[in-house]
């Protein structure tokens, strides 16, 4: 995974508050760059530093493994959840997930300013790497 990528990734998920939250793809799409299979790989392996409970699966469920404390910030924060939540709470069971139809983070004008910042310049770093000093497209 390009460096590049590494740093977009979790610059874009400092941007989504508190109560809200995205899809992994909704993530690439912004960037307009990458799939949900390479945000999820960035957030997994380098998103520890950034609100990772705010980027989920396309089905509104939490990242695996991370459930429970995923659960409590969603609570905390007011993130609007679907399905039974109070019994896994007690007992690690149940069926619930993030209502991402309700909670789907939705951009300002000046959140979309810096978004696009943040794109282009993953797309200038990433074009830069790729063309040598001949000029010939590699």
């Amino acid at each position: 995974m390009r460096n590049e990528y590494v740093q977009a990734v979790p610059a874009i998920v400092r941007l989504v508050p508190a109560g809200s939250a995205v899809a992994y793809g909704d993530v690439a799409e912004l960037l307009g760059s990458g799939g949900p299979r390479q945000v999820g790989w960035v957030m997994s392996h380098h998103g520890g530093s950034v609100p990772w409970w705010r980027v989920l699966k396309a089905s509104g469920h939490a990242p695996e493994g991370h459930e429970a404390e995923a659960l409590l910030r969603y609570l905390d924060e007011g993130t609007p959840l679907a399905g039974s939540y109070s019994s896994f709470l007690k007992t690690g069971e149940g069926r619930w997930r993030v209502d991402l139809a309700a909670a789907r983070w939705a951009p300002t004008d000046s959140d979309f300013d810096r978004i696009d910042a943040l794109a282009e310049d993953l797309e200038r770093r990433l074009h830069k790497l790729s063309v040598p000093d001949d000029g010939m497209i590699v």
